[in-house]
């Protein structure tokens, strides 16, 4: 057995400072966090922030690319292998949904509440991101419309509210929760079933 490579000290430095920056944010939100503060939980001097970062802005714009694309291939894979059938598409998607927003309650929150925080360029492309997540959605549901499984008024409305319950778990799960992330999902999963079924 091969012992693992170590990352090269600037990955490393890196990957030290925004572990750093998602648990300051975290603490103490992006506008009540220094660089001091970063620098601090990563055990280096403030200016190594800006050797490997250019702004406090730049950590959360990073941390919120890692999310969103975390949250596509999770997305991805669930559906990948499912019978083309709306309602399994349905819940596999808001299982792996709920679950990622479970496991990574502390970059969920981050990623979906400081937003606002972002410059303008860096929200937009966040914004292209979190547009394929609900645009995936909303094809299932629209699948499941057109084959008279689903009955909704609006797709895009039930998208928002079924991807809003599951958002809003970031804000209140916690690991220490007393139920597992994949009973939770399952939990979501068969409530968005219900809400939407013909």
């Amino acid at each position: 057995m091969s012992a693992a490579i170590p990352a090269p000290p600037a990955r490393a430095a890196r990957d030290r400072l925004l572990d750093a920056a998602r648990t300051s944010f975290a603490d103490k939100g992006f506008h009540g966090t220094t660089t001091r503060d970063i620098a601090a939980a990563a055990g280096m001097s403030p200016a190594a922030v800006y050797v490997h970062h250019r702004t406090k802005e730049s950590l959360l714009h990073e941390l919120s690319l890692e999310g969103h694309r975390a949250t596509v291939a999770s997305l991805d894979a669930a559906v990948r292998d499912c019978p083309d059938d709306p309602v399994a598409l349905l819940h596999a998607w808001v299982t792996a949904f709920v679950t990622g927003h479970a496991f990574g309650h502390t970059t969920a929150r981050i990623v979906n509440y400081e937003l606002e925080a972002l410059t303008p360029e860096h929200r937009v492309e966040v914004e292209r991101w979190r547009s394929q997540i609900q645009d995936s959605l909303v094809d299932i549901l629209e699948r499941g419309c057109d084959a008279a499984v689903f009955a909704i008024g609006d797709t895009h409305v039930a998208a928002s509210a079924i991807a809003g319950m599951g958002v809003d778990v970031a804000r209140w799960f916690r690991d220490d929760a007393g139920t597992a992330p994949a009973e939770l999902a399952r939990e979501f999963a068969d409530l968005a079933v219900r809400m939407v079924r013909a």
